[in-house]
């Protein structure tokens, strides 16, 4: 290469230019269209298939959409809408079915007389699902007739052919994704089911069936309530606190505003917010027009009927969401997304939108509904209240502090490190653990912070109780963040909090404990990545001078077949405390040999579901949860 004196490439030409053609990009890039080729990417084909017959759905096309993972670990999903036209495409050539599933941004979503309102905003969808499957089959029925093309790894391997007569109209594809590219090519039922169930909700009255041919297992999801039966499901191991889901649905410039809400007796928020039915978990101007006119309507009407009086502060956002389980949907005919993944809405307009119906909706509710305003009022000011101690007892905190001179708590051993990228705080249950921990750990990077016992049920609690409860004190001040209005990730101290319990129900237990405290306080730290379970070893097994240990008991197995017969012992650990300092590090703490896991939120709804139902005050769902998945639980110390 030669530059010039102006900086220019003077022989940079065309032929440098490496032009990938049709589909090429997506398989050399898969990442750049689905997000990863793991299990996330995996799901996100299926995804993309239905999102087309949602987006008919939307239309008014199509009312049934019946999914099916077969035998062989293919997938195949069926609509009843329109069929893709079998027409010959004026600009490619090729049949419009052919044209759609070879060629990127073919589709009816760039033009809107086709489709007012998409969910598949950028119309790569079912071109690279093709792409990226080891086969993929399209049917179409049509015009009286049924039509089917074959495809390999993108390409097509027929034409277009008629087979046969249909008194149905409806699309079908059904595709393997291709192993070359994935890392796993297995389907999770569950996955899929929390996703489909989701769509139910939101496209109120369409039928959406999942069959796992696999193990023939089948679920079907129909809500003629729409979202507020959405609500009825998020609150249905809570108490709430009204009968009645609030609920309007009203279209403005184009924008259709639905919101359902209800308030229970819980001291946490469930907001999901919804854009053309994809799920904007980092809110958007949506939300932000939503949360403005419920704080301003539940305020006016307070002054307005006597429940603030002049002196009195103004509700908070906090306070007048405290206990809330609300689903907003909004659809518009372009939206405007922020960054790849589609999680925040950017649409400017949709904030005033949102924010004029919500408050014209629920003052009017309230005006007609004055006993369920009264319960909503009462639960607001209360968390006031318990705001207001919160807040002392967290300037008492602070106050402490800096009378003792210090703003770490004593037993927290701390790193040399400042540097985000390798510091790391392992929670550790009890002091003889805490002990071979502070003993074993790199000093540089690792700090260790032993907590006495079970912390607190932080679900049967507001934050001013929480705040009472040293363990959990000592937690928000060694990891720098503050907790509640106080929060801001950006003062956190430790790139990796990492949870480090015996293998036993104990240790589960408060596993399950310091999670629930951190979905419900501090649920940036699991959504921006910050928090990890650490796997110490099930077993020890000893062959004269050699040590071994195995993480599960497959590993245990293998292993044992690996040395065949002999003299061997085994070793069962059941705490942290029984191995030595070297043990703990080189087993559990080494960033070269151990097992981390980190804990993600795929489905807040699974999460929020599973929180509540396992530390919440209902019993039923709790035992009903115990005996669904008893089957699944592995090295259970009894």
């Amino acid at each position: 290469m030669t530059i010039d004196n102006n900086g220019n490439n003077r022989h940079y030409t065309a032929n440098e230019i490496q032009v990938l053609t049709g589909l090429e990009p997506v398989r050399k890039r898969p990442g750049m269209y689905i997000g990863s080729t793991g299990p996330k990417g995996l799901h996100h084909l299926v995804y993309e298939v239905v999102d087309n017959s949602i987006d008919e759905a939307l239309a008014g096309i199509c009312d049934t959409i019946e999914v099916i993972i077969h035998e062989d670990g293919s997938v195949s999903v069926r609509d009843n809408g329109s069929g893709i036209p079998v027409e010959t495409h004026p600009q490619t050539g090729k049949s419009t079915v052919e044209t759609v599933l070879t060629i990127l941004h073919a589709g009816g979503k760039f033009n809107n007389s086709a489709y007012k309102v998409s969910g598949g905003l950028h119309g790569v969808g079912v071109s690279v699902v093709n792409a990226l499957s080891k086969w993929l089959i399209a049917k179409v029925r049509r015009n009286g007739k049924e039509y089917m093309q074959k495809f390999e790894r993108g390409i097509a391997v027929t034409e277009l052919t008629e087979i046969g007569e249909s008194d149905e109209t409806g699309t079908t594809i059904h595709f393997l994704p291709d192993d070359e590219i994935f890392e796993t090519v297995e389907f999770n039922f569950e996955t899929l089911e929390h996703r489909f169930r989701e769509m139910a909700f939101l496209n109120r009255g369409i039928k959406i069936t999942l069959e796992d041919k696999r193990n023939d297992f089948k679920k079907e999801f129909h809500y003629t309530g729409g979202i507020k039966s959405f609500v009825e499901y998020i609150n249905k191991n809570k108490n709430p606190l009204h009968k009645e889901v609030i609920y309007f649905e009203e279209e403005k410039d184009l924008v259709t505003v639905e919101l359902a809400m209800q308030y229970t007796d819980s001291y946490s928020e469930t907001m999901l917010t919804f854009a053309n039915n994809i799920n904007t978990i980092e809110g958007g101007t949506h939300l932000a027009g939503f949360r403005s006119a419920l704080t301003r309507s539940i305020n006016d009407y307070a002054r307005k009927f006597n429940y603030l009086k002049e002196k009195d502060e103004n509700l908070s956002g906090d306070d007048v969401r405290e206990g809330l389980s609300a689903v907003l949907s909004v659809k518009l005919p372009e939206p405007q997304f922020e960054g790849q993944t589609k999680a925040k809405l950017g649409n400017t307009e949709v904030r005033g939108i949102v924010d004029t119906l919500t408050y014209e909706h629920i003052s009017s509710y309230f005006e007609e509904n004055p006993k369920t305003a009264k319960i909503i009022l009462e639960k607001a000011i209360n968390s006031q209240r318990a705001r207001e101690a919160a807040r002392k007892a967290r300037d008492l905190t602070r106050k402490r502090s800096v009378l003792d001179n210090t703003t770490l708590p004593g037993k927290l051993a701390d790193c040399q490190s400042n540097d985000l990228n390798e510091t790391e705080v392992f929670l550790v249950e009890g002091d003889s653990a805490g002990g071979s921990a502070k003993q074993g750990r790199d000093k540089k990077f690792q700090a260790i912070l032993p907590l006495k016992g079970k912390i607190m049920n932080v679900e049967k609690a507001r934050l001013d109780k929480i705040l009472g409860y040293e363990e959990i004190k000592a937690m928000i001040t060694a990891f720098g963040t503050g907790i509640g209005e106080d929060f801001n990730i950006e003062k956190l101290r430790y790139g990796k909090i990492i949870i480090m319990t015996d293998a036993d129900v104990d240790g589960a237990h408060i596993r399950t404990l310091l999670l629930t405290f951190f979905y419900r306080y501090m649920k940036d730290l699991i959504e921006k990545g910050h928090v990890y379970i650490a796997q110490p070893p099930l077993y020890k097994v000893s062959k004269g001078k050699t040590e071994h240990y195995c993480y599960s008991d497959k590993e245990l197995e293998k292993y044992l077949n690996e040395i065949g017969r002999g003299n061997y012992t085994i070793q069962r650990y059941k705490g942290l405390g029984e191995m030595n300092a070297d043990q703990l590090y080189d087993t559990t703490m080494d960033p070269n040999n151990r097992i981390l896991y980190r804990v993600s939120i795929e489905d807040a709804v699974a999460a929020d579901e599973i929180f509540t139902t396992l530390m919440g005050d209902k019993v039923e769902p709790r035992r009903e949860f115990i005996e669904q998945n008893a089957k699944y639980v592995k090295n259970l110390d009894i």
